[in-house]
């Protein structure tokens, strides 16, 4: 995927997000939808995964960086005795740091989180136009989303936001039939 696909894709669904968020009424923004998946007495509202994907972009712009400096850019999984620790194990502290993330912006007015994720996104933008076309095209070692690539993981920034948009409207966190 070329820059320019990369830059649409991220602008496009971006604004088809706000656009769509913002015609909601306050209470349908902040209405329960989804289970916690950290938490069994909490719900996400469309406002948690909103900002949820807001999070994931920034940590993801942070993988890159490391990526491109020649450092790791998978974070190394925690490890118990010299194993990697289960997938279970390693996928409740990630819900456990969302959880965090959501509950710290939980009851903001959408001109804030968009506000805060318009920073993020202004940060992606800027890596996006400093990075080589190699440096786009070059795998992240086990990095499990898109193709592998930083622009593929770049874009799919854009994936992100309407899937969780879809399972916030569904009230699921796994995807229906397709």
């Amino acid at each position: 995927m070329n820059r320019i696909e990369i830059e649409i894709r991220l602008n496009r669904d971006r604004a088809w997000l706000l656009e769509t968020l913002a015609a909601m009424s306050d209470a349908d923004l902040s209405a329960p939808r989804t289970p916690s998946e950290h938490d069994s007495a909490k719900t996400w509202s469309f406002a948690d995964h909103f900002i949820h994907t807001t999070l994931i972009e920034q940590n993801w712009n942070a993988m890159f960086r490391r990526h491109i400096a020649g450092e790791a850019g998978m974070q190394r999984p925690v490890l118990e005795e010299g194993e990697a620790r289960p997938t279970d194990d390693v996928m409740a502290g990630i819900h456990r740091w969302t959880e965090r993330w959501a509950d710290s912006h939980r009851g903001k007015p959408l001109a804030e989180l968009a506000r805060i994720g318009l920073a993020v996104r202004a940060d992606t933008l800027a890596l996006l136009a400093e990075l080589t076309d190699e440096q786009l095209a070059s795998v992240i070692p086990g990095a499990p989303w898109a193709d592998g690539t930083v622009g593929g993981i770049m874009a799919a920034n854009a994936d992100h936001g309407r899937r969780h948009f879809t399972w916030a409207k569904e009230g699921t966190l796994t995807p229906g039939p397709e």
